[in-house]
């Protein structure tokens, strides 16, 4: 089945049943596609979880019924999935900057969300270089935090995190002197609709991670900092954005292309592992050569 024609399938099929519990693999079924695969190209492509794209279209729609001042708060309430009229009015609140009563007594300004509809432009048509690359079991020596949304919709979050960790990264940069690797990886672990896991850090070799830190001299509590991550063997498509002085503006869109345009016809869907990404930093006359490596967990497709 055509990828768009799949997306619009379970798009369709939120809007018939958005007053019922919403069962995350049977929307992906619309899609022929596996739950986690669906999700996580629906966040790439437009930015929210899927229970942010629900929950913003139920918010939507109570208020309208609300606004029209015929509905009960207590009624419109359990009809868009929640179990009190409390916890209706704290997400009605910060949805849309009014409480349900303020919204139903009329003249209040509400926040409307529409229901996507699937666009079909033509794409493409140029080129995208790539390698298929199987791995095996490699550890990542790392610090991180857990955040809200998808990867890469609030990009800011990681940007923050990752400008603020300086004395992390100079500590494991180090220690990679050993394999003269320098570059930072970051992972993205553990992705659901509550969030993700931010991983920043290094592959560093057995011997590296054997001296941290206790033969650096250095106390227990730099060992607090950082953690060892085994990420599994599995298969990447591994991408690349071009060179220049700072890569980190371009390798969002590039990701969204990949989803939106190499995906599709490739016959590979994303799988249920850590996303990497390589950061390839160079100082001096070298940075206009600094580029980043997109590592996708893919999977052969079986429909």
């Amino acid at each position: 089945m055509d990828w768009i024609t799949g997306i619009q399938r379970a798009i369709d099929y939120i809007e018939a049943h958005i007053t019922e519990p919403m069962d995350y693999d049977e929307i992906a079924r619309q899609a022929f596609s596996s739950g986690y695969h669906f999700q996580r190209v629906f966040g790439i492509l437009r930015g929210w979880t899927l229970g942010e794209y629900i929950r913003s279209r139920r918010l939507s729609l109570a208020g309208e019924e609300l606004l029209s001042g015929g509905a009960k708060v207590i009624d419109v309430a359990l009809k868009y999935g929640y179990d009190s009229p409390d916890s209706f009015a704290r997400a009605f609140q910060k949805f849309h900057g009014v409480t349900p009563s303020q919204a139903r007594g009329g003249g209040a300004t509400l926040k409307s969300f529409s229901r996507l509809r699937i666009k079909i432009s033509l794409e493409g048509g140029c080129s995208m270089n790539y390698r298929i690359a199987s791995k095996p079991e490699m550890v990542l020596t790392c610090f991180g935090q857990r955040f809200e949304g998808v990867p890469g919709s609030r990009y800011e979050q990681e940007a923050h995190f990752t400008t603020h960790t300086r004395p992390q990264q100079y500590l494991l940069m180090g220690l990679d002197s050993f394999e003269n690797m320098p570059v930072t990886a970051s992972a993205v672990m553990n992705v659901s609709d509550d969030g993700f896991d931010f991983c920043l850090g290094r592959f560093l070799d057995e011997k590296a991670r054997a001296w941290m830190p206790s033969e650096l001299g250095l106390g227990p509590e730099y060992a607090a900092l950082f953690r060892h991550v085994a990420i599994p063997a599995h298969t990447y498509a591994v991408f690349e954005t071009e060179r220049c002085v700072y890569p980190t503006e371009t390798f969002l869109d590039l990701r969204a292309r990949i989803v939106a345009e190499w995906l599709p016809s490739s016959g590979y869907q994303l799988a249920d592992a850590p996303e990497i990404t390589m950061y390839h930093w160079f100082g001096g006359e070298d940075r206009k050569n600094r580029y980043i490596e997109l590592w996708m967990p893919v999977e052969e497709r079986t429909n």
